[in-house]
């Protein structure tokens, strides 16, 4: 099976650009799971009140450099 598939990607990587991306868009499409409905309105949820906190000043943005560096830390 290991070498089917060797030589499937070895296949796909010949093809141009937008066709290696379509494939690739497929193949990230077939893994996608049923949307949990609950958990899409409670992240959106989530997000309008993160954004409501920024607009209000209750928290301070830094820059993505900063934050990977503490996460580094």
């Amino acid at each position: 099976m290991k070498e089917n598939i060797t030589d499937i990607l070895k296949q796909a990587l010949k093809l141009p650009p937008e066709a290696r991306a379509a494939l690739a868009g497929s193949l990230l499409a077939s893994l996608d799971e049923p949307l949990d409905r609950d958990a899409e309105s409670a992240w959106e949820a989530e997000i309008t009140s993160r954004v409501r906190e920024i607009d209000k000043g209750k928290v301070s943005l830094i820059p993505w450099a900063e934050a990977r560096a503490r996460i580094a830390e």
